[in-house]
């Protein structure tokens, strides 16, 4: 089979409605709008969640909190998840985005304890659970804070 030569499955392709191309069609004159109205003229209609004037949903809903746009979020790795480092490696963040562990440590590095640490290791990092600094030592490794 080549390229040119692949085709959709039959039935999944249906030709679009011909809005407004006569009576005859089921979908001429006003094109399935209705006579008259908001929602019949072009660029007619009413925005999102909008209810007729009556109190939208989104403000009848209590609102609780708020969100810290200031807020640090480090990027979070498990100890378990560093057996894929070969014994004694010294593993900092760098390393783990090329393994594709994290994805950016911009606010940092934090380790956390869940999973089994296997392999002695050298962990540089931001900050470390407690669990995940005595799991890192219990193997023979170090917990470095940078």
């Amino acid at each position: 089979m080549k390229l040119h030569e692949l085709k959709a499955a039959p039935g999944s392709k249906k030709a679009p409605k011909r809005k407004g191309r006569g009576t005859a069609t089921g979908q001429g004159k006003t094109a399935g709008r209705g006579q008259d109205g908001q929602n019949s003229r072009s660029g007619g209609g009413v925005r999102l969640g909008f209810e007729g004037g009556q109190m939208p949903l989104y403000r009848r809903i209590p609102k609780r909190g708020f969100t810290n746009i200031w807020r640090d979020e480090p990027a979070i790795v498990n100890i378990g998840d560093l057996n894929v480092f070969d014994e004694g490696a010294e593993v900092t963040a760098e390393l783990l985005i090329e393994k594709g562990l994290i994805k950016k440590p911009e606010s940092g590095l934090k380790v956390l304890g869940n999973g089994k640490l296997e392999k002695k290791l050298t962990v540089k990092a931001n900050k470390f659970s407690k669990s995940a600094a005595a799991a890192i030592e219990q193997a023979g490794g170090t917990a470095e804070v940078i």
